[in-house]
C-alpha cells in the first residue's frame, strides 16, 4: 500500500494510457485498445485513490464493478478524507484521455471530488486528439468541469501526420478548435512537433501560420526526438529515415519563436508559449518543484523530498489494484546533489531564470557574450538561442564544486 499523501498537495496528475494507435515517435506508457475499457479503468482508479488517501481498501476489493461505477458517479464535492485536500490543478494526461469519452471523464472527476475539493478557479486540463472531439463530448467535458484542453495537433500537413501515425487529419484539427469553443471551452493549448525529416517536405512556416490563425491561448513546441524503443527508433536502426540536422532544428525553433513572440505570446518555458495570464498552471508546478500527486499506470508523484512512480503496464496496474497491492514500482529520495542539479535545470528552463551564485554567474559569462543568456541582478536568464543549449549550461553549472 502507498503512504497517504502529505498536505498540502494542490496539484493532481491522472494518467490515462489508452490510445487507438502508437505514434511513430512515442515512448510513453500507453495501452493500445480498439475499445477503451472505461469501467475497468475507473474502478481501478477508485481503488488507487483510496490507497493514496490512506483509506482501507478492503471494502473496495469486495465491491463489484457496478458498485464501483456508482461510486465514481456520485456528485460529491467535499473531501471524504479526514485531512482536507484542495486542488488548484487537475491534469488528465496520457495516452489519449479523450478516449474515455464524455461519461468516463465525468466519472473520473466525480471520483476526485469524493476525496478533494477542487478550487473554484482551478485549472482542469484534458489532453485530447482532434478526431475524438465532437460537440456532444465537448459539452459533457465542460459540464464535468474541464476548462482547458491540450490538443495534440503536431502538424497541419496530412503526409506528416500519416508518417507520425497520427489518427487525425489537418482539417479535423481546425474543426476541433471551433467545436471546443462552441461548447464554451476557450482555453485551448496546441502541441506542434518541429524538426521532422527533410524528406517529408513539411512546410514548417505554414504550420506556424496555421496554428496562429486558430488563435489558441497556449502553444507547446517539441523538437522531434528519436527514442530507441519506438517505431521511429527502429526506422533509424534500419537507416530508413533522414533525421533533421541541428541547423534545421535550430532554424525551425527560432522561426516559431519569432512568429509567436510577434503574436504577443510569452515564452515562459523552453517549450511553452502562453497568452498573458494563460500559462499552464499545472505544468508550471512541476517546474517550481512543488509537491504533486499522481494516479494511473506510470504516473510519477513528488511529495517534496521523494519521487515515486507506478508500474508502467496498464494490465499490471489493474491486477495489482484488484489484489489490493501497491502499484508503486520504485521511489527515490532526493539527495543534496539531486536537489542542486534540479535547482539549476529547472531555473534555467523558465523565463524567471536561475537565481545564481557568483561562481555560477562567472561560468555563465561566456554565454552572455555569445548572446545565449542575460544576467540580471544575479539571475541567469536564457535567450531563445540559449534554451537550445540548455543542457550544456546546466551540466557546467552543476559541475561547480560546492562547499
Amino acid at each position: 500500500m502507498t503512504m497517504p499523501l502529505p498536505t498540502p498537495v494542490r496539484h493532481l496528475y491522472i494518467h490515462v494510457p489508452f490510445c487507438a494507435r502508437r505514434c511513430s515517435y512515442c515512448d510513453f506508457a500507453i495501452a493500445v485498445r480498439a475499445q477503451t475499457p472505461v469501467d475497468e479503468y475507473v474502478t481501478a482508479l477508485a481503488t488507487e485513490l483510496a490507497m493514496e488517501r490512506g483509506h482501507d481498501t478492503r471494502a473496495f476489493a469486495k465491491r463489484n464493478d457496478t458498485e464501483h461505477k456508482h461510486m465514481a458517479r456520485e456528485p460529491m464535492h467535499a473531501s471524504t478524507s479526514s485531512v482536507p485536500w484542495e486542488l488548484d490543478t487537475v491534469y488528465l494526461g496520457g495516452g489519449t484521455p479523450s478516449r474515455l469519452g464524455g461519461g468516463g471523464i465525468g466519472h473520473v472527476l466525480a471520483l476526485v471530488r469524493q476525496y478533494a475539493t477542487i478550487a473554484p478557479d482551478a485549472e482542469i486540463t484534458l489532453e485530447a486528439n482532434p478526431d475524438d472531439i465532437t460537440s456532444v463530448l465537448a459539452a459533457h467535458w465542460r459540464e464535468a468541469g474541464i476548462n482547458r484542453i491540450s490538443l495534440g495537433v503536431q502538424s497541419f500537413h496530412d503526409t506528416v501526420l500519416q508518417w507520425m501515425h497520427r489518427t487525425h487529419t489537418a482539417q479535423q484539427a481546425s474543426i476541433a478548435v471551433d467545436t471546443l469553443r462552441a461548447a464554451g471551452i476557450d482555453n485551448i493549448s496546441v502541441d506542434l512537433i518541429f524538426a521532422v525529416p527533410p524528406s517529408l517536405h513539411r512546410d514548417w512556416p505554414a504550420d506556424v501560420d496555421r496554428v496562429l490563425a486558430l488563435a489558441p491561448s497556449h502553444i507547446s513546441l517539441y523538437g522531434l526526438t528519436v527514442e530507441p524503443h519506438t517505431p521511429l527508433g527502429k526506422w533509424r536502426q534500419r537507416g530508413t529515415i533522414d533525421e533533421a540536422s541541428e541547423e534545421v532544428y535550430e532554424a525551425d525553433f527560432l522561426h516559431a519563436h519569432r512568429a509567436l513572440m510577434a503574436a504577443s505570446f510569452e515564452h515562459y518555458e523552453v517549450s511553452n508559449y502562453g497568452r498573458p495570464g494563460l500559462h499552464a498552471r499545472h505544468n508550471s508546478a512541476y517546474w517550481r518543484a512543488v509537491p504533486y500527486a499522481a494516479l494511473g499506470p506510470s504516473a510519477h508523484r513528488f511529495d517534496g523530498t521523494t519521487r515515486s512512480w507506478n508500474v508502467p503496464q496498464y494490465a499490471d496496474w489493474v491486477q495489482r489494484l484488484q489484489l489490493g497491492h501497491s502499484v508503486v514500482q520504485d521511489r527515490e529520495h532526493l539527495t543534496p546533489a539531486n536537489r542542486a542539479a534540479e535547482r539549476v535545470y529547472l531555473g534555467l528552463r523558465v523565463e524567471s531564470g536561475l537565481a545564481a551564485t557568483d561562481a555560477e554567474c562567472a561560468v555563465a559569462r561566456p554565454w552572455v557574450d555569445a548572446g545565449w543568456a542575460h544576467i540580471n541582478d544575479g539571475t541567469i536568464v536564457l535567450t531563445a538561442l540559449g534554451w537550445l543549449r540548455l543542457d550544456a549550461l546546466a551540466a557546467a553549472l552543476t559541475a561547480i564544486e560546492r562547499p
